[in-house]
């Protein structure tokens, strides 16, 4: 876990510096806060399972509880780290967006390690906004939930899709917790 703060900590001063030494402009391009929010939830991949899949399923506590914690801090983490910067010379928003992508991204990530295992599961999260990014869609048909990272703040299937990632991915993920490695994959 310390870690993954230092890294996200990292990402977010290399992406503010980046933004404030290459543009001339206060707010932040939403491409880049959509890519900044997905680099810091992947930083978090590493802690969505730890080293041993036995203890994992095993302990005198409940451990949903204890998973759904964990993402929700990890969720507070994200937001509290680029809704800083909107006091500053490069602002990452507006917020809506930060916490929309934040939660939606982190749903689907925890949907990820509890279907394909922690090591793995920033694949989807990534591939999605990347193509939502690249081919961005209007506000007709199925456009706004195929690209729901990319949409305008306001847009509210992009916020039902992002919600419901979220809270799908936080009840896969704190009930079964992280998929089981293969035998091979655990030794390493």
């Amino acid at each position: 876990m310390p870690a993954a703060l230092v890294a996200a900590g990292a990402v977010a001063a290399l992406m503010w510096t980046l933004w404030t030494v290459f543009s001339n402009s206060r707010d932040v391009g939403v491409p880049m806060v959509i890519l900044t929010v997905l680099l810091l939830v992947a930083t978090s991949t590493a802690t969505l399972a730890g080293p041993d899949d036995a203890l994992e399923r095993t302990a005198a506590l409940s451990w949903p509880p204890r998973r759904a914690a964990h993402l929700l801090a990890t969720l507070a983490v994200v937001i509290v780290l680029l809704l800083a910067t909107l006091h500053t010379g490069a602002r990452f928003g507006p917020a809506g967006l930060v916490v929309r992508d934040a939660a939606g991204l982190l749903g689907l990530t925890a949907l990820g390690a509890a279907t394909i295992g922690a090591a793995r599961s920033w694949f989807l999260p990534l591939g999605w906004t990347l193509a939502a990014i690249v081919f961005p869609q209007d506000e007709r048909g199925a456009g706004p939930i195929l690209t729901w990272q990319s949409q305008a703040p306001g847009s509210k299937a992009a916020a039902l899709t992002a919600a419901l990632l979220a809270i799908g991915g936080l009840a896969a993920y704190a009930l079964s917790g992280p998929a089981r490695r293969a035998p091979a994959e655990a030794a390493l």
